[in-house]
């Protein structure tokens, strides 16, 4: 079966205050010696791949270098290949280098269409800024265009959120990711937390998303992830479905062979390493609870085979939080907020 493709590129031009990807300053030189490890690397593992996703850091900063990336894989015809972009690097004649080497699908981290949110994200690009890169995508050629939305951050209302909801999907975009945002210690929101909303106000925001993106049809597949018709991200489903992947660069997460690993955050560790050192897990995952944990993540929910040994325990949660229909389970958007607890109920007595 043919994997998906993960190339971590970990450079950015300024790091966001909410940020705990890793990532470093970039430099021509950098750039140059890290292309030629992701390259010895692909070449090292092999395999053939019908995903490849250039996450980051800002993939686009390294546009003129992935087609040499793409080139060294065995790609399967008709993949899916995204990239990550900010919006400040959207410049017409980038975007068309990205569409030459084969890039596909592109992500845009827009977050906000507010200024004043952008701002205490520390984001790099304003509203208008984010409106023109995706417009330019769409000019450019790029017809599954995904956009990053952020809930819960400092100044966020309601009407705020709403805007920036009307705004997103007023453009040509096909796929929306609305995260939450979350604080993590080692970052500057970490060492000095911001004032965001509080849960309450967090989690009618998520149900306001659900519902504004629904109707404008955008229907949710997983917890975060929205798209149109036939626009769902097939290599983030390979994560959900517990399908085999390869990720190459520092930072970067495999599951190939029943086993997984990763790579230490090291960026001059996989420049001179031959191959890239891989991180083993303690012991290998427990598949029955993985399927479940990563299955319920999605709307399609998983199998009865999955869901009837813990069936009593299901009684425990509230109805509607979760539905069964065509013996398959899944959670409902209210079900969603609590699914770390959820699942957690569920799987203790197995």
């Amino acid at each position: 079966m043919n994997k998906g493709l993960y190339i971590h590129i970990p450079f950015c031009r300024k790091k966001c205050a909410y940020c705990d990807f890793y990532s470093v300053h970039h430099s021509k030189e950098l750039a140059e010696r890290y292309t030629e490890a992701v390259i010895r690397n692909i070449n090292a593992y092999g395999g053939k791949f019908d995903t490849v996703y250039f996450g980051g850091g800002t993939p686009i900063l390294l546009a003129e270098h992935i087609g040499r990336m793409l080139k060294a894989a065995d790609i399967a015809k008709g993949a899916e290949i995204t990239a990550e972009a900010n919006p400040c690097e959207m410049e017409p004649h980038t975007l068309e280098t990205l569409l030459k080497a084969g890039v596909n699908r592109i992500s845009v981290g827009v977050q906000s269409f507010c200024d004043k949110e952008l701002s205490a994200l520390g984001r790099r690009h304003d509203s208008n800024t984010a409106r023109r890169a995706i417009l330019a995508a769409k000019a450019s050629g790029f017809d599954n265009i995904s956009a990053d939305l952020m809930l819960a951050v400092p100044h966020q209302t309601r009407d705020s959120l709403a805007r920036t909801l009307d705004a997103m999907c007023g453009l040509p975009v096909s796929h929306i990711s609305a995260y939450m945002l979350k604080i993590e210690p080692d970052t500057p929101f970490g060492r000095n937390p911001p004032e965001v909303p509080d849960e309450d106000s967090t989690a009618d925001m998520y149900l306001q998303t659900v519902e504004a993106l629904a109707q404008n049809g955008f229907a949710q597949y997983e917890i975060s992830n929205f798209a149109k018709k036939g626009c769902e991200c097939a290599h983030n489903l390979k994560y959900w479905r517990r399908e085999e992947y390869l990720g190459i660069g520092p930072a970067a997460h495999s599951f190939c062979d029943g086993r997984r690993f990763a790579v230490a955050r090291d960026v001059g560790d996989f420049i001179n390493s031959p191959v890239q050192k891989e991180l083993l897990t303690d012991e290998a995952p427990d598949e029955y609870e993985e399927r479940v944990m990563l299955g319920l993540r999605l709307s399609e929910g998983i199998e009865e085979s999955l869901w009837k040994p813990f069936e009593t325990s299901l009684r425990r949660v509230p109805k509607n939080y979760y539905r069964i229909e065509n013996g398959r389970l899944s959670l409902t958007a209210e079900g969603f907020l609590l699914s770390n607890e959820i699942i957690s109920l569920l799987l203790a007595d197995q």
